[in-house]
């Protein structure tokens, strides 16, 4: 696995076809779609929201958050898109991926309750176009530098 520059695209709709190295961002539908990283061709898509995926633009690069875990693709790679630039992060044992798919429905489930809602069912996922699970183990951050800009960025976010 190589280091892969990323180009952010802002569409309304995500195309049929997407293109190597192209990271799509619908706003109208909170979605980010790509390639999957490894260069297996599997499409993936991370939906935005609060319970999901941050995303960072700051009008040139573009940033994910949290790290993107393709763990129900056959390449089961793992790695963050961090400023246009995909940042490869450890693999994961089966043990984990469970745990974090847990840590993730609570989350889920969390932030529907605290809403006072209840949770919509969750989707089955296909291996060819999965919504990737978000791995949030803080294990695997951004660089160390990155994670301070990051960190205020969130708290300005939230006011």
């Amino acid at each position: 696995m190589t280091e892969a520059e990323m180009t952010p695209e802002f569409v309304e709709f995500i195309p049929e076809s997407l293109e190597e190295g192209v990271v799509y961002v619908t706003i109208p539908y909170a979605t980010v779609s790509h390639l999957c990283a490894c260069g297996c061709g599997n499409k993936v898509v991370t939906p935005l929201g609060p319970a999901d995926w941050e995303l960072i633009f700051d009008g040139e690069q573009l940033s994910l958050f949290p790290s993107i875990g393709n763990w129900q693709l056959p390449c089961q790679s793992h790695y963050w898109i961090w400023r246009n630039s995909v940042s490869w992060a450890g693999s994961w044992t089966p043990e984990q991926i469970k745990a974090g798919r847990q840590r993730d429905e609570r989350d889920l489930k969390s932030y529907f309750e605290r809403r006072g809602g209840t949770m919509p069912p969750v989707p089955t996922r296909t291996l060819t176009e999965t919504t990737a699970a978000a791995s949030r183990e803080r294990k695997s951050a951004p660089p160390a530098n990155d994670r301070r800009h990051l960190g205020r960025l969130r708290r300005l976010l939230r006011k």
